[in-house]
């Protein structure tokens, strides 16, 4: 959806009466057993999840999985076929009530190309409620943000994939807002410019509630603190990070090829691991060359294992290519879907 057609959207007029606001501690997304038809097709299949307040969220799945549909549904573009959505406590059309507190970035934005940068920014803070007199100084800090402090006497047509994408983060951004939805924001950007946007979303961290849509896993599991894994319109799994990639007790250690269990040079000593009192759980995955060793965080936190396996395995002149904590999302996503 375009830029343009936000306004539209924000602008129109109030729906159903809205549900009662959310009270304090209460979740900054509700979302209960969630449906969307298309026709024929089920987009969304009776989803229900919690986004925690001042939490970065993600979105997982493939294309058809779902979760543009979700988006768009607690955005306010596209109205469930049943179920519920409470966004800050109130229905994604209680526009009124949400006008400052949400910001959205829809995917592949399209910006008006005949508008100046400063003139489109200040016209949205307008929009956001920002009063007349401080819209302007509002505006300026946003696109300053993004590192563009100097496009603002651009006409938007002029700008560069990056730059536009910047200038459309900055818009959903402008007034501080409580909750702001990103629909793949690095989509399509080269690579420094995609680190740029991941950085500057971290400084937001704790300021608002982020939700993130995006294919992205690596993106994901660097700047998320929980996610959802959408698959063809189902939830099939949902929680924290640590919890989803098993960071917290789980970790990995790839050793170098001629490793095997039992070998005499070199050795994986699976009994001498096991007989270390934080683990739990001892596996070799000899396609993979990897230790995957399972621990009680109750005990020991993943450094205090990491630093005890290594210990025992380098006594045995193992040689270590690499050490993980968890299993990464990127294996997580594709054993589930």
């Amino acid at each position: 959806m375009a830029v343009e057609g936000l306004a539209a959207v924000r602008d129109r007029p109030v729906g159903p009466p809205p549900v009662e606001p959310s009270r304090e501690h209460e979740p900054a997304v509700r979302i209960r057993r969630l449906t969307k038809h298309f026709g024929a097709t089920t987009a969304v299949d009776d989803i229900s999840l919690s986004i925690e307040p001042s939490s970065v969220y993600g979105l997982i799945g493939p294309n058809g999985a779902g979760k543009t549909t979700t988006f768009s549904m607690m955005a306010g573009f596209v109205r469930p076929s049943s179920g519920s959505v409470e966004v800050l406590g109130f229905a994604p059309s209680s526009v009124d009530h949400l006008r400052s507190r949400l910001g959205v970035l829809p995917q592949d934005a399209l910006l008006p190309p005949n508008e100046k940068v400063g003139d489109l920014l200040v016209h949205f803070a307008r929009m956001q409620d920002i009063p007349g007199d401080k819209a302007a100084g509002a505006a300026r800090r946003a696109l300053a943000d993004v590192q563009g402090g100097d496009w603002w006497m651009q006409r938007c047509g002029s700008l560069s994939h990056g730059m536009a994408k910047r200038v459309a983060l900055a818009q959903s951004f402008l007034g501080e807002p409580d909750l702001v939805l990103l629909d793949e924001p690095t989509a399509g950007l080269d690579p420094r410019v995609a680190w740029e946007i991941r950085q500057f979303i971290k400084t937001k961290r704790g300021r608002a509630t982020i939700v993130i849509s995006s294919h992205n896993l690596q993106e994901l599991e660097e700047i998320c603190d929980a996610a959802a894994i959408l698959d063809r319109g189902h939830l099939v799994a949902a929680g924290r990070m640590a919890e989803l990639t098993a960071s917290n007790d789980q970790v990995r250690i790839r050793v170098a090829h001629g490793t095997k269990p039992g070998s005499t040079a070199g050795c994986v000593s699976v009994q001498k691991l096991r007989e270390l009192s934080s683990v739990k759980t001892i596996e070799f995955d000899e396609e993979e060359l990897e230790i995957v060793v399972g621990f009680e965080r109750k005990q020991a936190d993943a450094e205090t294992v990491i630093g005890q396996v290594l210990s025992a395995l380098l006594a045995n002149q193992v040689r270590i290519s690499g050490v993980t904590k968890g299993r990464g999302l990127e294996q997580r996503v594709m054993a589930l879907i």
